[in-house]
């Protein structure tokens, strides 16, 4: 077996589950987009009355694609080919990352680089390894569409463009770990170009120019700038336009190429932006080991709680748009409704305040993860040397995620403040006592969202304990399936025993103007239980190695 070969069958064993999760959960998002524009959106005069509705109200468009028509495939493109895109490019920056910057990290691209297979070597390796999730990812994002129907050429399309987002990312992602000095700075890098790309996007396609008829969006300059704007300019289901796909991919090409004459020309350990200097005399928090945690951990939490904040700002600033959208179209009220009641505003920041219990529990994830790596790379056992027991050091990252999780529902309780007093200010005497009255709902939404968030904490810490190889994959992709559930679930029409599986689809929120306090208590009780059975587990528990 030649060397290429028997690299690419390594990282094919060892990341096999994990690209299945993310495969698989990308071509079941791509099928339920389907089925639930067919049950809510069966007709076209819905389709486009919510059209209309985006075009006159283009902020909207931040969030979504680009509208090409009120047929039934444009329509799902519109609605789901940013989510499909944003996850290929994700699963693939974390690919990049992993195999290239991570190895390195671990020892284990030093071990490569002395034998005949030499330093580019597993860099090309790791480039086909992300072609071939990606070709999977086109694969079964077309035969999804097939199954479900809709035309081969246009599900083609849809498959080129979301692999050929991917494809960029993974270029994006090796390039990113040549650059910084840390997988956790590479993964940074990567993920802020991801998400800024698909915002810029966003934005661009808002101040575009709309048609006549208000089902379609010229794109304007902005959002040529941007990947994803490319590939929502394929217009699957309408124009096909499929060499836009293509352009992605060569794009990707391209800075794979990047990435690979990068390597050659640098040492081992080493990166193009030089890691920061430490201060020559550390300060007194660091005398402490939960000041070590906050101290790897409050960049990430800055990071969750600004997007907090986004969150909050935008769920208040948007709800009387969102409303005055629902009045005129029953179905949007319809479907609404099931997450907050008759009251369109507050059923609004219950959609919005979904996705912050996402961004909460990501900052948890992240953190309880921190522990994993700190093991992993041999880090923690000169910590645990000292008097320090492990229950006391699982504790205080513990502390530091609950931390995060309160710091990322302040800050969108801020935001929303924040967006209720600008619609004071420019709004009538009415229209701003409207807007003060979300306030109350925005505090028990938010509040009940950090609840949702801890269950993630105290999971991920059990599986830290027990399964500390499974950390990072299983504790993400648990947020995840838990974001499918609690933002997709209404809209593909989960049943809603399996939509309430989700923490941040039961979470505490106003309905009608009554709490509902249904989930609090299961919710309350799963995040009790886990962080005792973590704390009891550590006391038993060896140091474990990565593998």
């Amino acid at each position: 077996m030649n060397r290429f070969a028997a690299l690419l069958g390594q990282r094919l064993r060892r990341d096999g589950v994990q690209l299945a999760l993310w495969i698989i959960g990308i071509g079941l998002l791509a099928l339920m987009s389907v089925i639930g524009v067919s049950g809510n959106f069966d007709s076209e005069q819905d389709r486009r009355s919510l059209l209309a509705a985006a075009l006159a109200n283009p902020v909207i468009l931040l969030f979504r694609g680009l509208p090409s028509g009120a047929d039934e495939g444009a329509f799902i493109v519109f609605l789901i080919l940013p989510f499909l895109g944003l996850l290929a490019a994700l699963m693939s920056t974390f690919l990049a990352v992993r195999h290239t910057r991570g190895d390195e990290e671990a020892g284990r691209t030093e071990l490569v680089a002395a034998t005949p297979a030499g330093r580019v070597l597993p860099v090309a390796v790791t480039a086909a390894h992300g072609l071939i999730a990606n070709a999977l990812v086109a694969l079964v994002v077309t035969l999804a569409y097939v199954v479900a129907g809709l035309g081969s050429n246009g599900a083609l399309v849809v498959g080129l463009a979301a692999a050929g987002l991917g494809i960029t990312f993974l270029g994006v992602g090796l390039v990113a770990a040549q650059v910084m000095r840390t997988s956790r700075g590479a993964n940074s890098l990567a993920v802020w170009i991801t998400v800024g790309s698909l915002l810029i996007a966003g934005l661009g396609n808002a101040i575009g120019t709309p048609s006549d008829d208000l089902t379609r969006m010229e794109s304007s300059w902005l959002a040529w700038l941007s990947p994803f704007g490319w590939g929502e300019n394929t217009r699957a289901f309408d124009e096909n336009a499929w060499g836009l796909a293509l352009l992605c991919i060569v794009v990707g090409v391209i800075l794979i190429v990047v990435s690979i004459a990068l390597v050659a020309v640098r040492d081992v350990g080493e990166s193009f932006v030089a890691e920061r200097r430490g201060h020559a005399e550390a300060s007194a928090l660091l005398t402490t080991p939960f000041g070590l945690v906050w101290r790897l951990a409050r960049g990430a939490i800055l990071g969750w709680a600004i997007g907090g904040l986004i969150v909050g700002a935008l769920a208040t600033s948007l709800a009387g748009i969102v409303a005055e959208i629902g009045s005129t179209n029953p179905t949007i009220e319809a479907m609404l409704a099931q997450l907050g009641g008759n009251d369109i505003e507050q059923a609004t920041v219950s959609v919005f305040f979904t996705m912050l219990g996402v961004l909460a529990a990501c900052a948890a994830v992240q953190t309880i993860a921190r522990a994993r790596q700190e093991e992993a790379h041999g880090t923690a056992e000169p910590v645990l040397a000292t008097p320090i027991a492990r229950v006391r050091w699982l504790i205080d990252y513990l502390v530091v995620a609950a931390i995060a999780i309160v710091a990322v529902t302040g800050a969108a309780v801020l935001g929303a403040t924040l967006g209720v007093l600008r619609q004071s200010s420019t709004a009538s005497p009415t229209d701003a006592a409207t807007a003060a009255d979300l306030m109350p709902t925005v505090v028990v939404t938010a509040a009940g969202q950090a609840v949702a968030a801890s269950v993630f904490l105290a999971i991920t810490a059990v599986i830290f304990v027990i399964a500390p190889r499974l950390t990072i994959p299983l504790g993400w992709a648990l947020v995840l399936v838990a974001m499918v559930l609690g933002l997709f679930g209404p809209l593909f029409g989960f049943p809603e025993w399996l939509t309430n599986l989700s923490p941040v689809a039961v979470a505490p929120h106003v309905e009608s103007g009554v709490v509902q306090l249904s989930g609090l208590w299961w919710l309350v009780a799963v995040t009790v239980v886990g962080v005792v059975a973590a704390l009891s587990a550590m006391r038993r528990r060896e140091l474990a190695a990565a593998g």
